[in-house]
């Protein structure tokens, strides 16, 4: 993959990846934010194939960005809970 198909990969998952919703519709937020990627990529110009030759299954890509960021999330929350 090109520098610049990595540069708008990297900058759209920063941007649109994050968890907003409980883990349980991680799955349903992937597939959504998937088609969305690939829907911008064609618009610069970049191959699908490049992508996942690249980064494998985007949509798995995107799955483990939404857990991890859920995580966080989770994590911050109780962090920010007063201890007793």
């Amino acid at each position: 993959m090109s520098e610049y198909a990595s540069e708008i990969l990297r900058g759209w998952i920063g941007e649109k990846v994050h968890c907003e919703h409980s883990p349980a519709k991680i799955e349903k937020q992937a597939e959504t934010l998937a088609r969305e990627c690939c829907a911008k990529a064609a618009e610069e110009g970049i191959l699908l194939e490049d992508i996942q030759e690249e980064v494998g299954d985007i949509k798995e890509l995107i799955a483990s960005r939404l857990e991890e960021a859920a995580e966080e999330n989770a994590h911050e929350t109780k962090s920010d809970k007063p201890s007793e």
